[in-house]
């Protein structure tokens, strides 16, 4: 068996997971700061002021949950690293792992699915749906697509003409059914708020939007490219 450099496994783990814990953190601050108005808190009645401040101490617990688990996770990698045998299983592991969430492999899982319609007066656009991939992945959505195209950390997504929006590279057009696997109540829940939710925000706004919790959603894998331009070793 080929030894493992047991310094470099320690510090590879560590770095992407304490990013991991980072990236939560510093999401759930700019949504803090973004959706704060100041104006709208001084007008909102008691009981809506309570309501608000009890899903943002939600929020950060949870986040703060996410850390803990990291942190836990960062000690039981630090103990089986003591180990070459066990260090191995645990890097097939997390290959496995990491094949699963950038997307190499058809998957499967509960979750939600939402579909995004053109109607008379409205027009579904790209920023739509840009929209909805970051409120899922802040509410820990683990994998999504958009009419079966897996997005990924790389995806791109923008209008072509006025009925069109290409992701990753794939033209696609209305209805636009976006899945996604994660806790299919916390997904609903997050997306349900009322009058500030996404689904409630948008059908207020003319647009057309549904959502579905599903005990069994099923994304396909990524069929694209990943090209790295700056990303050095």
């Amino acid at each position: 068996m080929k030894k493992i450099n047991k310094e470099q496994l320690v510090t590879g783990i560590i770095i992407g997971l304490v990013c991991i814990v980072l990236i939560c953190v510093m999401f759930v601050q700019f949504k803090t700061v973004e959706e704060t108005d100041i104006t709208a808190i001084e007008n909102m009645k008691e009981d809506e002021l309570r309501t608000t401040l009890s899903e943002w101490k939600t929020k950060y617990e949870e986040t703060y949950e996410k850390y803990e688990e990291t942190i836990a996770t960062i000690d039981e990698y630090n103990k089986k690293i003591e180990n070459s045998e066990e260090a191995s299983e645990l890097l097939d592991k997390e290959l496995e792992n990491s094949n699963l969430i950038v997307g190499n492999t058809d998957i499967y899982g509960e979750g939600i699915i939402v579909t995004l319609t053109d109607n008379n007066n409205q027009v579904i656009v790209a920023e739509d749906l840009l929209e909805l991939i970051n409120e899922l992945r802040y509410a820990g959505a683990e994998a999504i697509s958009i009419n079966d195209v897996r997005i990924i950390n790389t995806t791109d997504i923008v209008e072509v003409g006025n009925t069109l929006i290409m992701v990753g590279g794939q033209r696609l057009s209305s209805p636009y059914v976006v899945k996604a696997i994660g806790n299919q109540a916390y997904l609903s829940s997050i997306l349900s708020l009322k009058n500030s939710g996404f689904i409630d925000k948008y059908n207020n706004s003319g647009k057309t939007v549904t959502l579905v919790a599903s005990k069994k959603v099923e994304i396909l894998k990524y069929n694209g490219e990943t090209e790295i331009k700056y990303i050095k070793k």
